[in-house]
């Protein structure tokens, strides 16, 4: 980072960041054409340190992890955009998360059952949750092995 002033390496500040956002950017590469796409997600912590996704069982991310598993990610919150006289015064302070790692397609319904707790966990105050058999089905968790992240503060 070049503005070291600015960087977060404390893991419980990263922590804090990602609990507090709403959603996950995923960033995935397709024959060096770029592609984001915004997604509701959990997120392991600790020594897992993975972050679960869902989706419906077709569509271009699929297409693409399947051709390619290495993805980057980017969380974002705490903006505040500060006014100025003239257009250059303004600005915004944020928090933010970006890092790298292998995003793979779970088929066990096991392990799909939970990267689900994970992502409903993240959105509510329960732990505890049951499935359709039917809602498995059709649903595809994406499972993301973190191997790098960086935060920022701006």
């Amino acid at each position: 980072m070049r503005r070291k002033e600015r960087e977060i390496t404390d893991i419980d500040e990263i922590n804090s960041i990602i609990s507090r956002s709403d959603v996950c950017r995923i960033a995935l590469s397709d024959n060096n054409i770029p592609y984001i796409v915004t997604m509701n997600f959990g997120y392991t912590g600790g020594d897992e340190n993975k972050l679960f996704f869902h989706c419906a069982k077709e569509g271009k991310k699929l297409e693409i992890i399947r051709k390619n598993k290495y993805a980057c990610f980017e969380f974002d919150t705490d903006h505040q955009l500060y006014k100025g006289e003239k257009a250059c015064d303004f600005g915004m302070s944020y928090r933010s998360v970006v890092g790298w790692g292998n995003i793979e397609i779970i088929t066990e319904e096991e392990e799909k059952k939970r990267g689900l707790d994970y992502i409903m966990s993240h959105y509510s105050d329960k732990v505890d949750f049951t499935y359709k058999k039917s809602v498995l089905k059709r649903t595809i968790i994406l499972s993301l092995e973190i191997s790098e992240m960086k935060g920022k503060k701006a």
